[in-house]
């Protein structure tokens, strides 16, 4: 400050000395020259302006002392957060292999079949009885249920469980799928994958030309003089039966590794059992074949074989007949079916006593539409 005071002091006195040049002088010759006044005046200003500004600037230290350090305020920084943690719902299935017909499987038209699949539960609740499958209204049904209880018992998470549905083929050659998810206990469905919102379905081809009777017999209706039928039937049954014969024992000796039909008819004199097949549709080129006898030890066996229709709806017709007796030889068959071809046929199968019945043991083996 005082060194302040001291420039201001010095200051005022040149401003009077530059002021006493500017004033008249007694004599009118200056004993100065003007030029070397301003610029000895210059020169003292321009000093005086550099020892002001050096007396002026504060030092640093001085800086330091005039103005006190504010504290250092931390910057805030984000903290880095872990992965967000996943939130596994309460109910959850995850596929895990078809236990039987697998996807693309070829069935023949009409046929019956169980789907089963093995799931796992993979979310977090205890399934029970109370739990289901049902059809998710995507493909076909395949002649399944709307909905199918789990078995008894409880499928904790983290263990799996097979799950069937008793379905049909469609009487149309084509692919099919049928897709399903699952039920909880509230009545909320739920499915597999990580979403819970996936399904899991049977895939299968209908293939006309690989009509098998056999896996299609208690498909039909059979029927004789006392009335209907059932099927299987019971061997010895006087109103008539039908049962499926694995390595079947034939007439001429020899044993048969495919599966027969034994179509005995009822105990009657010209007893007869039919059984009606559901229609399926021929493709060009198909054929029904089998071959037809007595089975062995039926030494009485004489019957009339007859393989009838119904075309579109029609009425029923013969479409070729044979007589079976018990000779040691059987007949083998082979019916080229191309003027049925592109129509939906009910096929009958029927046998017929020639007069008394008497151990007709009669077969059909392996009896099919087959190109």
């Amino acid at each position: 400050m005082k060194k302040i005071m001291l420039i201001g002091s010095l200051l005022l006195a040149m401003a009077v000395v530059l002021a006493a040049c500017n004033l008249p002088s007694a004599q009118k010759t200056p004993t100065t020259a003007p030029d070397l006044v301003n610029t000895a005046a210059a020169m003292t200003v321009q000093a005086l302006t550099t020892q002001i500004g050096q007396v002026s600037t504060p030092t640093p230290e001085e800086n330091a002392t005039a103005q006190p350090t504010q504290p250092t305020i931390p910057t805030a920084t984000n903290t880095p957060s872990g992965p967000t943690p996943t939130i596994v719902p309460c109910d959850r299935g995850s596929f895990v292999k078809d236990v039987t017909i697998p996807d693309g499987t070829v069935l023949s038209p009409g046929a019956s079949f169980t789907k089963t699949w093995e799931l796992k539960n993979t979310g977090t609740c205890t399934w029970n009885s109370n739990y289901a499958i049902v059809f998710a209204n995507k493909g076909n049904t395949l002649g399944g249920p709307a909905s199918k209880q789990l078995t008894s018992g409880t499928v904790a998470p983290g263990e799996s469980v097979q799950v069937s549905v008793d379905m049909k083929a469609p009487t149309t050659p084509g692919s099919y799928r049928s897709e399903w998810q699952l039920r909880n206990a509230s009545g909320v469905v739920f499915g597999i994958g990580p979403g819970a919102n996936q399904t899991f379905y049977v895939d299968i081809k209908v293939n006309v030309s690989e009509y098998s009777f056999i896996d299609h017999y208690c498909d039909a209706k059979w029927t004789s003089g006392a009335g209907s039928l059932d099927c299987p039937g019971t061997e010895g049954d006087a109103k008539g039966f039908v049962i499926k014969v694995t390595d079947p024992k034939l007439e001429n000796g020899t044993t048969e590794n495919e599966a027969a039909l034994w179509t005995n008819p009822q105990a009657v004199e010209n007893g007869e059992i039919s059984g009606k097949f559901p229609a399926v549709k021929i493709a060009q080129g198909s054929h029904f074949k089998t071959v037809i006898g007595c089975l062995n030890g039926a030494s009485n066996c004489n019957v009339i074989f007859s393989l009838k229709y119904k075309q579109d709806g029609g009425d029923v017709k013969t479409l070729k007949e044979w007589t079976q007796t018990y000779d040691g030889t059987v007949t083998k068959i082979d019916l080229d079916l191309s003027d049925l071809a592109g129509s939906s046929v009910e096929f009958i199968l029927t046998v017929r006593a020639n007069g008394e019945m008497n151990q007709d043991k009669a077969f059909w083996l392996l009896p099919r539409i087959g190109s």
